[in-house]
């Protein structure tokens, strides 16, 4: 395999670049609201997410008067929430490698196109009981490609210092929506019929597509063209398995909602056990638990300020805990409501705390798809919870399930905590802004045809420090897979111990290409450590292959 390209500079793979120092001034719970476009688009997200609530109900009680078989029924919320973990990693992709504001007011016209086709087939009287759960899917679509795309232009929207706070705000808006959405439908539905729910639904969602439409946003096209979705998809996963901060916050948000949603999965059957328990007190303890989440928002600040997120992750666990366990054997909505109120606070606690750290985890390249995969976690986690602690309650009883949950849910969190570690590391080991412009020059030579590409960069070093050498290069086999390579090997010379050649796949020229555009802060740091050993003359020599078939 002869070389192509020999190059003895260290560009790419080993950029330089100065350590910044930042300080974060102290935040109000509202201050992003100050920002005229987060604002807007937080307003638009508040309507969405009512309108989300105000169509699942309307669709769960149209089927009830289309057929009175129970699968048909349960399918409407199945038919809402499928699509959301099928196509969470393909949105996620496209929300990153296309224009985010096109593909946020695409998004949005879906959404308004379902409610319209849903309004009209219902005033036609053309709807039945397939048809409205293809329009229900329809809507989960619109919502599985949305979710990705808001969650990723968050952090272009705000200053880093605000982003715990808008996502807290985030918080907010769905969980009133939790409250406002249900009540709305639930009082349209009586006075005037579901019908002008779908109609109040398509006039906001149509609205809410306007007022996107007003967000002025400079897309800038990459220069090496789109990705493929496929690759997208790929590189995508392959950042998250070897983010060691992504993986811990993924292993700790799926433990807190397989074990929470035993409380809000057996909470009909709770409401019906209670002292005069009808839909109404089902209806007021769903209330209780959004109210306990926007009341604890206001003070989400001061507990940031007070405590480390580990420490909110299992204080709120254990407030979730003790609420569910109040809730297995609560006499009446006396001892029920504060019990769901709390469990609302820690709920949103644990919540925030874990989304900013995946959003501080993730660089912008790549912030959709890691994203999206947070929101395949949690939906996963709750499909699969849900089950479990419905056969346990089947089997045995609801408080051998609530209390079950209440005390694995605490024991596994302490467990994830204590030994799924997330990296820790310097802020400026974990800087994920983008790489100043200009770090490094790309390679001039033009494109060498088809084939993967493979990188060699020489280094010399004192054998007496080859361990701590191995652990830096073990950190920077995890970057460069991070970063798209597909292949990565430390090879060390036997006649010479102190040179080693560090080897990187990369499945084509453009992919190698795209690594520069890849490149952040923390990975400058990272080039620093390791250029720290090198003892030859010159820079590290690197030197370009492909491979010919």
């Amino acid at each position: 395999m002869p070389p192509i390209f020999p190059d003895s500079t260290a560009d790419a793979e080993n950029p330089p670049e100065p350590a910044i120092e930042r300080h974060a001034p102290r935040v109000g719970a509202f201050d992003p609201l100050s920002l005229p476009v987060f604002r807007m688009l937080w307003s638009t997200w508040l309507i969405a997410n009512v309108c989300m609530w105000m169509n699942d109900v309307a669709a769960a009680w149209m089927m009830t008067t289309l057929t009175t078989t129970p699968i048909w029924v349960a399918l409407v919320q199945s038919a809402s929430t499928l699509p959301v973990f099928l196509l969470g990693l393909p949105s996620g992709a496209l929300a990153d490698i296309l224009d985010r504001r096109r593909w946020l007011i695409a998004t949005q016209f879906w959404l308004a196109g379902a409610a319209v086709v849903l309004c009209a087939a219902s005033v036609l009287d053309l709807i039945n009981a397939p048809l409205l759960l293809a329009l229900t899917f329809a809507n989960g679509i619109g919502l599985a490609m949305r979710w990705p795309v808001f969650a990723a232009i968050v952090p272009e929207l705000v200053p880093r210092t605000q982003l715990p706070a808008a996502l807290g705000l985030n918080g907010i808006a769905m969980n009133a929506s939790r409250i406002i959405g249900p009540l709305l439908a639930g009082a349209i539905i009586a006075s005037a019929g579901s019908v002008w729910v779908f109609g109040l639904n398509a006039v906001l969602s149509v609205a809410s597509g306007f007022v996107v439409m007003r967000w002025r946003r400079e897309h800038i096209p990459n220069p090496l063209g789109r990705e493929k979705l496929i690759g997208a998809m790929r590189v995508g996963v392959q950042f998250v398995r070897q983010s060691q901060r992504m993986r811990a916050v993924l292993v700790r948000i799926s433990i807190f909602f397989l074990h929470s949603t035993a409380l809000l999965a057996l909470l009909p059957l709770l409401a019906r056990g209670l002292h005069g328990g009808d839909a109404g007190t089902f209806t007021l303890l769903l209330a209780s638990m959004g109210a306990g989440a926007i009341v604890v928002v206001l003070f989400l600040p001061r507990l940031r300020q007070a405590f480390d997120r580990d420490q909110l992750v299992l204080r709120g666990t254990l407030i979730q805990s003790a609420a569910t366990a109040v809730m297995a054997y609560a006499p009446n909505t006396w001892v029920a409501v504060p019990a769901m109120f709390f469990a609302g606070a820690a709920w949103i606690t644990v919540a925030n705390s874990l989304s900013v750290s995946a959003q501080l985890a993730l660089p912008d390249w790549v912030r959709a798809r890691g994203m999206s995969m947070y929101q395949m976690a949690i939906m996963g986690a709750t499909a699969f919870g849900a089950a479990v602690w419905g056969q346990i309650a089947t089997v045995g009883t609801l408080q051998t399930a609530l209390l079950i949950g209440a005390v694995s849910g605490v024991l596994m969190m302490g467990l994830a905590l204590r030994y799924v570690v997330d990296g820790g590391g310097s802020d400026e080991d974990n800087d994920l802004s983008p790489a100043r412009e200009g770090w490094a020059q790309a390679p001039a030579h033009p494109a060498p045809g088809e084939g993967r590409v493979v990188i060699t960069v020489e280094y010399i070093i004192d054998p007496a420090r080859a361990a701590t050498f191995h652990l830096v290069m073990q950190q920077t086999r995890r970057t460069r897979l991070a970063e798209g390579a597909i292949g990565w090997e430390l090879l060390n010379d036997i006649r010479e111990p102190e040179r080693y050649v560090e080897q990187i796949v990369d499945a084509s020229w453009t992919e190698h290409l795209r690594r520069f555009n890849r490149a952040t802060a923390a990975d400058l740091a990272l080039r620093e450590r390791r250029l720290a050993f090198h003892l030859g003359e010159g820079p590290p020599v690197v030197t370009r292959y492909i491979v010919r078939r």
